[in-house]
């Protein structure tokens, strides 16, 4: 009965959170096609720690925006909590963004006007299921208090230097209590030291089990992650265990099975 009941919790842990299967998007402009992204496979497990690296225009920010469902891959399938995307309509969508995804933004993306407790509310109100005050209550603090910022709900963005907004924005996502959180270059506007603090709290967080996809062009954050998918014209041509510097896959392997129009699924 215990061996049954493993194997069930087991293959529950090993069931992905996101799965895209054989992803494309293309761009037309003037007459001109883009490739932006090409034969991308992937599943990502509750749990995780992945990172997304590559040279600029390589397809990162491209690949985060499908995953976040603010834009739709021209073919291929996205699947978010066994859900299947493709003909969703843009208020579904929206419901199963606000759901299951919390976003983090280089930029902070915080209302001046509001202050740190309802910038961390304000996502919380356009639930479909609607929240009583007293639960978003409870979800904001818990989040700054996740985040080290319960004692600044009362101040405004403007009064909190870039780090802790950063943080602010961070709770904002996890108020949601989503199965992922989607980082996008979360140090860029950050100076080292903020950076490093930024850094060491998304660990933190997925230690305690936050799964994180996390977009960054620094080397030295990717290896924060334990897992890393490394970007080249809108193909993966890396993917690799980044704290054992073990290759999961390799280029080699990936070229070969784009030049034959193989399907290559990497599980994260």
């Amino acid at each position: 009965m215990s061996n049954s009941t493993n194997s069930l919790s087991s293959e529950k842990a090993n069931k992905p959170i996101i799965s895209l299967k054989n992803i494309y998007k293309t761009y037309h402009s003037s007459n001109i096609e883009i490739k932006a992204l090409s034969n991308i496979s992937l599943d990502i497990i509750a749990g995780d720690y992945l990172s997304i690296s590559g040279p600029s225009g390589c397809g990162k920010s491209t690949l985060l925006s499908l995953l976040g469902l603010l834009d739709s891959p021209t073919s291929g399938e996205y699947f978010i909590e066994n859900v299947n995307t493709h003909n969703l309509s843009m208020d579904q969508q929206a419901e199963l963004r606000n759901l299951h995804i919390g976003f983090v933004f280089q930029s902070f993306n915080l209302i001046d006007e509001l202050s740190v407790f309802d910038n961390v509310a304000l996502p919380l109100t356009y639930r479909e299921e609607a929240l009583s005050t007293a639960d978003i209550e409870k979800r904001v603090l818990q989040a700054l208090t996740q985040v080290e910022m319960e004692h600044r709900k009362s101040n405004k963005p403007s009064q909190l230097s870039g780090g802790q907004q950063q943080r602010v924005a961070i709770a904002r996502a996890l108020a949601g209590q989503p199965s992922i959180l989607l980082v996008d270059e979360p140090t860029g506007n950050l100076d080292s030291k903020n950076g490093d603090a930024v850094m060491d709290l998304l660990n933190n967080l997925n230690k305690q089990g936050t799964t994180i996809c996390m977009v960054t062009h620094d080397v030295r954050y990717a290896g924060h992650a334990s897992k890393n998918i490394q970007l080249l014209d809108g193909q993966i041509v890396d993917f690799l265990q980044a704290k054992s510097n073990e290759p999961v896959l390799d280029s080699s392997t990936v070229n070969q099975n784009s030049s034959a129009n193989q399907s290559k699924q990497v599980m994260v």
